[in-house]
């Protein structure tokens, strides 16, 4: 059998780093590729198309979230494995919405994330214990809803909203995107506007406040 191609995505090196060694130690497990930010995440998973991207929540430049809604969408075959140490309800329950497979926390063994992985290559699911608990009460209690702090925005605008939170100026954030220098400060205009913020001193809070900083 070939091995699972996996792509590692998580800011911290040595983390990151361990991760991979752990993987790559598994006869059945093979590391294509590591990210260091959302954004490679989506770039390299995009390009190399990895069996499973396994990836924190928390990173720079674009949130795992919105990294797990974008591979989601585009990409049929790779699985989501989400590993972090937040284990709020709120980041299980939006990770699951947006397509995550599998969630663990980072306090996980060894064992049960290659077990994870393993599960996640064959089609099926994988939910550490305090992730399961989460998603058995939210079916017993489905009336309890959880709001997308992204609101309306588009997938750009999650992506500007992210690098206005980082203190990228307007030239640039339009460097960053490829984009002119207006187009990027109509993106921020829209940012501003569907998040009801007033500069960038509110956009921050507003992220602090969704627990949407990295």
């Amino acid at each position: 059998m070939k091995p699972v191609r996996v792509l590692v995505a998580d800011d911290h090196t040595i983390l990151r780093e361990g991760l991979v060694a752990i993987l790559n130690a598994s006869p059945d497990c093979q590391v294509v590729a590591q990210a260091s930010d959302g954004m490679a995440a989506v770039e390299l998973a995009l390009r190399l198309r990895p069996n499973v991207v396994v990836l924190d929540l928390s990173m720079p430049k674009l949130n795992g979230i919105e990294v797990v809604r974008r591979l989601t969408q585009e990409l049929d075959s790779t699985r989501l494995l989400v590993l972090t140490m937040h284990a709020e309800e709120e980041y299980v329950l939006h990770a699951v919405r947006a397509g995550a497979a599998g969630f663990l926390l980072k306090d996980t063994a060894s064992s049960e994330l290659l077990a994870a992985t393993r599960a996640l290559a064959a089609g099926r699911g994988y939910f550490g214990t305090h992730a399961a608990a989460i998603l058995a009460q939210q079916v017993q209690q489905p009336q309890v809803k959880l709001d997308d702090p992204y609101r309306s925005l588009t997938e750009r605008e999650r992506e500007v909203f992210h690098l206005i939170v980082e203190g990228m100026t307007t030239k640039e954030i339009a460097k960053h995107i490829g984009t002119t220098t207006k187009t990027a400060e109509n993106h921020r205009s829209r940012v501003l506007g569907k998040l009801e913020a007033r500069n960038t001193a509110e956009l921050i809070r507003y992220a602090a406040r969704h627990r949407l900083l990295d």
